[in-house]
């Protein structure tokens, strides 16, 4: 490979691992009216457990396939459901670029989610991997399919926040 590959393949590789810490900050800074904007018009967004998806049963916690769903689900947040306060923070692994296709990557990394409620109890909440599909619009890397996949086999309250 040449100097001029690697160095480009670098600069997507920081394109989107800032993609990946950017979504991941707004939603521990609990700014979700943004969070919609991670993603492409036409986007799928999925949260579903390792056993689901090894067995490629569709059911899925939480499942949007555009921006406009993703929209509507911030609005129900926000207006319709009732939940104990709490904050959220990520730690994300390193991104791993797979594979790269009719410009679109498919990126894997790992996450450990830990939700503080107002009491000030801290918990491991959610742990998993993502698997995302991210395309670049005007130079700017967009989550085409973000796939959570989730091993934590409990949660411990409602999933109202995306992870």
């Amino acid at each position: 490979m040449e100097m001029k590959q690697i160095n480009d393949l670098r600069e997507i590789q920081l394109k989107i691992e800032e993609l990946t810490h950017a979504y991941v900050q707004c939603i521990d800074d609990n700014r979700l009216e943004e969070w919609p904007e991670f993603f492409t018009e036409d986007c799928l967004y999925q949260i579903i457990s390792r056993e689901n998806d090894e067995r490629n049963f569709p059911a899925s916690l939480i499942y949007c396939d555009s921006k406009g769903m993703l929209k509507d689900r911030i609005t129900a947040h926000r207006q319709a459901n009732i939940f104990e306060a709490h904050v959220y923070r990520h730690i994300v692994s390193s991104i791993r670029i797979t594979s790269h296709e009719n410009d679109t990557y498919t990126v894997h990394s790992n996450y450990a989610v830990f939700q503080t409620r107002v009491n000030g109890n801290s918990e491991v909440y959610n742990v998993g991997k993502y698997i995302d599909k991210v395309i670049f619009e005007d130079d700017q890397p967009k989550f085409k399919e973000k796939k959570v996949i989730y091993d934590t086999l409990v949660i411990p309250t409602l999933l109202v926040t995306p992870i």
